[in-house]
């Protein structure tokens, strides 16, 4: 039985994952969930948590997340590596990866959430991408009683996502220092390429917030890592945007 990835689209993380197992060269088939009712899912088929990715191995092991999901695939199939062999820039790379999952990771997921919490246009437009069922206007309409719940689980409050939106800026000034220094962005793409560049690619997909990856060195690896997001309609206060926007 080859390994399997649980996804749902929209889940940059959730790329990530299918990024280093496409690197690993390894046999594997993605399911892809409903999104909104996939926490029910993955508890119905063995899993603890109610996030993707979800990986299930070859010999029945679950592992969630896609930190963990690097790791146990590093320890399944060592070669190619995912990781530097060179010590010094092994712990830079391993540093910027758990940056990337731990800190970057969950900006555009809040700021997602954010948006479906307030705009019945963004519930519709999640419905057409991240569903399979038609009637999207109908299906928005009938997501907004379960919507708190994935708000508050990605802590989607105002403040939090004006604070990112505050930051943003100094983390795109990160990701290009960490490129300028060669700790992500070479020859072959590993586990920290794939946990920055995912987020920056659904974070530049923003229609709010293109404009501030234009000509930066991080735009072009975030579309290395993945070529292409759906566009995220415009749902920000103008008004909150970093003025670099």
């Amino acid at each position: 039985m080859p390994i399997r990835l649980y996804t749902i689209p929209l889940s940059h993380p959730s790329l990530a994952a299918r990024g280093m197992l496409e690197r690993k060269g390894l046999d594997f088939e993605v399911v892809e969930l409903l999104g909104g009712a996939h926490p029910a899912q993955l508890f119905a088929i063995g899993f603890r948590k109610p996030t993707v990715p979800a990986m299930k191995l070859a010999d029945g092991e679950r592992v969630q997340g896609s930190l963990a999901i690097a790791h146990a695939l590093e320890r399944v199939a060592p070669e190619p590596s995912l990781y530097p062999a060179d010590p010094e820039l092994r712990r830079a790379a391993e540093a910027a990866e758990k940056w990337g999952e731990g800190v970057l990771q969950p900006v555009p997921r809040r700021l997602i959430r954010w948006g479906l919490g307030h705009h019945l246009r963004q519930r519709q437009w999640f419905a057409r991408e991240a569903t399979p069922l038609p009637a999207a206007p109908l299906v928005g309409a009938l997501l907004t009683p379960v919507v708190p719940i994935f708000v508050r689980q990605a802590k989607a409050t105002d403040e939090a996502v004006r604070a990112d939106l505050a930051a943003l800026p100094g983390l795109l000034d990160e990701v290009d220092r960490l490129l300028g220094e060669g700790v992500i962005g070479g020859e072959s793409l590993g586990a920290a390429d794939y946990q920055i560049g995912s987020s920056l690619r659904m974070l530049s997909a923003f229609e709010d917030l293109g404009r501030m990856f234009a000509g930066r060195p991080a735009d072009a690896f975030a579309r290395r890592v993945v070529a292409q997001d759906p566009a995220v309609p415009a749902a920000l206060p103008p008004d909150w945007l970093p003025k670099a926007a």
